[in-house]
């Protein structure tokens, strides 16, 4: 669909000029005199660009441009003007103006800056409805008493920039508190940088950090930047911190005291300002106790500590749940959502859930995959909440070859569950290549962060 634009300037050989070349570039173009017929054409359509002259009859161009945006903000305005001053530039950015224009003008110009502004147009739209899917996607789903004091304790604490702890066993959502933490920041414009601290091999772990320059070590034939370093500015969330070595715990506690960090095989310290954030599902006193734990981290990361309730106690919040999931899954593989009945709910709320929500997420998705009927009853739940035969014998497939995927992907999402999602761990219970694996979840359609 060809892009529209509205030319707006009382010299009709601009007018003109300009409607020809946009045209010829396969714009759909309309031009007008003045501002009122500017803001009477919006009231008939929308526009993608508007090219809009500071000096017109009635109303001059910084006003129209402001009605303009009433009436449409995310239009793209560029101004044109003869007459063009710094101050009158600064006025019509502050207005939302794209970009600024001065006669004479040059058409190439012209063109090159019309197009930058609906590109540029474009890619906020994209970002917006990306940030959109993110937020749906790290939801925070619940609405039991421990659900909403966690909440409260998430708006006290994330516009401070406080290091926070977050306890919990796997699978209960630590990464969700995180997200939801930096979300609320003053950092929220900002990237959330995440490490898996238990996803890291040993010898990786601090250039993963820390960053490395070119022939600090072996295969290290570029140079990279850190996690501390991408998170200047920002929020750095180390997930499973209980899992990372004593040489590696100490770096980050300096980097913690120091506010710097020195990349592998550097001799320059970079200044970094970052927000921590770690999690844990491992009983860290006990770690200190044993000597597998610096006590000094532990105090530098505990300043706010969070906990995270499991799923077990917290059954109220499983319908709401099962909800989520389900249209969430639905929209995903284009499915019709199932209907649970209420015995069904009653048999999940029964469950002891040791693998919390990513446990009921991953069943949900393969009720989703793999029930035929509409409707899901207590009888019909996965293998793990009552009879082991019952739902391979009740699935209903249209081939051999759909059961043999549906039973593969089920296996593979189990193991990774199993492991945290560490592709790795779970290639090596399994019996095969990681790199077998990764194929295997490419052409199943497992995404390898789902877990």
């Amino acid at each position: 669909m060809a892009h529209s634009i509205l030319i707006v300037d009382d010299e009709e050989n601009i007018r003109q000029s300009l409607t020809s070349i946009l045209e010829d570039e396969g714009f759909v173009v309309e031009a007008v005199e003045s501002g009122e017929a500017c803001l009477a054409a919006f009231e008939r359509r929308p526009y993608s660009c508007v090219l809009l002259d500071i000096w017109l009859p009635d109303m001059d161009g910084l006003e129209t441009l402001r009605r303009v945006k009433e009436l449409a903000p995310d239009v793209a305005v560029v101004i044109i003007s003869g007459h063009g001053t710094i101050q009158t530039a600064v006025q019509a950015t502050k207005l939302g103006a794209f970009d600024f224009l001065e006669k004479p003008l040059s058409l190439e110009r012209t063109l090159l800056t019309v197009k930058n502004a609906i590109e540029q147009k474009r890619l906020e739209r994209e970002a917006q409805e990306l940030q959109a899917r993110l937020v749906r996607d790290y939801e925070m789903i619940g609405e039991s008493v421990p659900m909403r004091a966690l909440r409260q304790q998430i708006a006290l604490v994330a516009p401070t920039d406080g290091r926070v702890l977050i306890y919990g066993e796997s699978g209960t959502g630590k990464e969700l508190v995180a997200r939801a933490l930096h979300a609320a920041s003053r950092r929220a414009a900002k990237p959330f940088v995440e490490v898996n601290c238990s996803a890291i091999p040993e010898e990786l772990v601090e250039s993963e950090l820390f960053g490395h320059v070119r022939g600090a070590f072996t295969g290290a034939l570029t140079a990279r930047q850190g996690k501390f370093e991408l998170a200047d500015g920002a929020t750095l969330f180390l997930d499973e911190i209980g899992d990372m070595n004593l040489r590696t715990q100490a770096k980050i506690l300096r980097a913690l005291e120091e506010g710097r960090i020195q990349p592998l095989g550097s001799n320059v310290w970079i200044d970094v300002d970052v927000r921590v954030i770690a999690a844990t599902n491992k009983h860290l006193p006990r770690l200190i106790e044993r000597g597998e734990f610096r006590e000094d981290l532990f105090y530098r990361l505990n300043v706010i500590p969070f906990v995270v309730p499991p799923l077990r106690e917290r059954v109220e919040d499983i319908p709401l749940l099962v909800d989520h999931f389900n249209r969430k899954f639905a929209r995903a593989y284009m499915r019709t959502p199932k209907e649970f009945t209420p015995a069904a709910i009653a048999r999940l709320q029964e469950y002891h859930w040791p693998g919390n929500v990513r446990e009921l997420r991953n069943i949900i998705e393969r009720i989703v995959i793999m029930w035929a009927r509409p409707v899901v009853d207590a009888d019909d739940l996965p293998p793990l909440l009552g009879d082991p035969t019952t739902f391979a014998e009740r699935a209903e497939y249209k081939t051999f070859q759909e059961a043999v995927e549906a039973f593969e992907r089920q296996y593979i999402l189990q193991k990774l569950a199993e492991h945290h999602g560490n592709v790795t761990r779970a290639a090596e219970a399994m019996g095969v290549d990681r790199s077998h694996l990764y194929r295997r979840m490419r052409a199943l359609g497992i995404s390898p962060s789902r877990p």
